[in-house]
């Protein structure tokens, strides 16, 4: 049976998810998800993208994603290649790091690009177990760049366009992005 072909619009962001293989972890320390960002980068520097939301856990990462100018596709695949021969090699890891390919859903609203990205900033409080007391504390999530107003060290990270939306929805229209994704409940909008 044939894989179901991926849609791309170089006009929206992507919800994009990526687990280990039986979700096992991968991501062990710091050095690890220093890597993965160093990947980020590197395939910025190959073809140009923006991520409006990001979280990395210990065994999957979640990006808000949109690729202006060549499919995701090629974007993703220079990402999880390249950890994939990081983390081999430095682990001396053999076989499947991954679970599958990875999960792609298109966001196709403004609506759906601030639920998305919440449910992604959310991730480290979210768990069971919460991981942190604060989204901000959690280090390997873009939250704390919207939370403390601080840029980024990644030319990839964009943190005005959420904002710009916030203010454009007329039930949030008063709320801070940060008061949003705090909030315990959110109604449906």
């Amino acid at each position: 049976m044939a894989r179901k072909k991926r849609q791309w619009s170089p006009h929206h962001y992507n919800h994009v998810v990526m687990r280990g293989n039986n979700r096992q972890i991968i991501f062990n320390n710091a050095a690890d998800y220093q890597a993965f960002f160093r990947v980020l980068q590197y395939a910025h520097q190959k073809y140009t993208f923006s991520i409006v939301a990001y979280c990395i856990m210990s065994n999957h990462y979640h990006l808000l994603i949109r690729s202006s100018e060549v499919p995701l596709g090629k974007v993703m695949a220079i990402i999880n290649r390249r950890y994939s021969d990081y983390f081999h090699k430095k682990h001396q890891y053999t076989g499947q790091l991954y679970e599958r390919r990875y999960f792609a859903e298109l966001v196709p609203s403004p609506i759906g690009m601030l639920t998305v990205s919440r449910y992604i900033h959310r991730n480290p409080i979210s768990t069971k177990m919460p991981i942190v007391e604060k989204m901000e504390h959690y280090p390997y999530s873009s939250y704390h760049h919207y939370k403390h107003d601080s840029p980024s060290l990644y030319s990839f990270l964009d943190t005005t366009l959420l904002r710009t939306y916030l203010s454009q929805i007329s039930p949030l229209r008063s709320q801070s992005y940060c008061h949003y994704c705090e909030e315990e409940q959110i109604e449906q909008l």
